[in-house]
C-alpha cells in the first residue's frame, strides 16, 4: 500500500495516536478494526463474547483475502494487517494504554451508558472516547463520564472498508482539539470526515431512516409491493440499492430503534415508525442477520418473500 501524505495540525501527534481499542466484534466493529489496522494502527479489540471475536476475525479475515483477490492489497499487507490486531474480552485489560476508543455495541442507550462510564474509570484521563452510534445523543452519552469535552461521535457507514464517510459529531462539550484530532484521524484511513451537530439521527439517519419507514408504510398500505418500491428507488432515483433491501442489511432491529430515537428526540409523528415494522422486529425478522426480513436471505443471496406475509 502506498505511504500516507498528511499534512496534519501540530497538535495531532500521528505516533501517540498508534494504539486504538474497540469496543464491539459485530458487523460495524470488526469493519472498523479492519480499517485501523489496516492503516498500521495497533488494535485492541474487545467483545465480552469470544464466539463474537472469532467470528469478527474471520470476517476480517474473508475480506482481507477479497482484497488480495482484487489486488487492492498485497498479502504482505494482509499479514501485517492481522498481526496489528490484539483481541480481548476484558474491557478494562483491553484499554490500557490506549490513546482512543471506538465503541461500536449495539445500539441501546442504557448499554452505552454504561460502557461510558466504564471506560471513564477504565483509561486515561487524556483517552478520547469515541462512538459509533447512529443516532444517541453525544451529549447524553458524555454526561456519564467525567469528561465530555474529550467524548465524541465517529459514525462510520457499512461496510466500513470501503465506504468513505464518517459522520463526526460533537457533543454539547467536545473541544475544538478533540473534534480536530477526530477529523485528521478519519482522513488517516482515508475517510472523508465530515463535522455535524447532535441532534437526533444527525445528519444521515435523519434523512435515511424516515425514507425507509416511509416504503415500510407504502408497502403495509398495499400501494406495491416489496419488489416494485425496490426497483422503483433503484431505477427511478438512481439508488444502488433499494429501501427494503437496504432495511434488511442494516438490520430490522436497528432501524427501530433509530426510529424510536427520532420520534422520541424530535416528538413529531412524522417519525413514528411503522407498524409492520415493529411487528417484524417482534417476530425477530431482523432482515440478513436472522435469514429473513423484506426478503428471504440464503448463503448470502436474496429471494423475494410472498406478499401475504405483509399483509395487515
Amino acid at each position: 500500500m502506498p505511504k500516507l501524505s498528511l499534512n496534519l495540525p501540530s497538535k495531532f501527534n500521528m505516533n501517540s495516536m498508534k494504539k486504538i481499542a474497540v469496543l464491539g466484534a459485530g458487523t460495524m466493529g470488526n469493519g472498523i478494526v479492519h480499517t485501523f489496522a489496516q492503516f498500521g494502527y495497533k488494535v485492541n479489540l474487545i467483545d465480552i463474547s469470544e464466539k463474537a471475536i472469532e467470528k469478527g476475525m474471520a470476517t476480517i479475515t474473508k475480506n482481507l483475502d477479497r482484497q488480495v483477490a482484487k489486488e487492492k492489497i498485497s498479502s504482505e499487507d494482509k499479514e501485517r494487517t492481522l498481526q496489528n490486531i490484539t483481541t480481548f474480552t476484558n474491557m478494562k485489560e483491553g484499554v490500557q494504554g490506549v490513546e482512543l476508543v471506538v465503541e461500536a455495541a449495539t445500539e441501546n442507550v442504557e448499554l452505552k451508558l454504561n460502557i461510558f462510564k466504564d471506560l471513564d474509570q477504565y483509561t486515561d484521563e487524556k483517552t478520547i472516547l469515541a462512538t459509533n452510534t447512529s443516532s444517541i445523543s453525544i451529549t447524553k452519552i458524555a454526561a456519564a463520564t467525567s469528561r465530555p469535552e474529550k467524548v465524541i461521535g465517529m459514525h462510520f457507514m457499512n461496510p466500513v472498508p470501503i465506504m468513505k464517510l464518517v459522520e463526526i459529531i460533537r457533543g454539547y462539550s467536545t473541544s475544538d482539539e478533540v473534534t480536530n484530532t477526530i477529523m485528521e484521524i478519519s482522513k488517516s484511513l482515508k475517510k472523508v470526515p465530515v463535522e455535524v451537530n447532535d441532534y437526533p439521527g444527525f445528519v444521515a439517519n435523519r434523512i435515511l431512516m424516515p425514507m425507509i419507514n416511509e416504503a415500510i408504510i407504502t408497502l403495509n398500505e398495499g400501494v406495491a409491493g416489496v419488489e416494485e418500491i425496490d426497483t422503483v428507488m433503484k431505477l427511478g432515483m438512481a439508488h444502488p440499492m433499494g429501501p427494503l433491501q437496504l432495511a434488511d442489511f442494516i438490520g430490522l432491529d436497528v432501524c427501530l430503534a433509530i426510529m424510536n430515537v427520532l420520534y422520541e428526540g424530535l416528538g413529531n409523528p412524522k417519525y413514528a415508525p411503522c407498524p409492520l415494522l415493529v411487528n417484524m422486529v417482534t417476530a425477530g425478522k431482523l432482515g440478513v442477520k436472522s435469514g429473513e426480513g423484506f426478503y428471504s436471505w440464503t448463503h448470502g443471496t436474496k429471494e423475494l418473500i410472498v406478499a401475504d406475509n405483509f399483509k395487515k
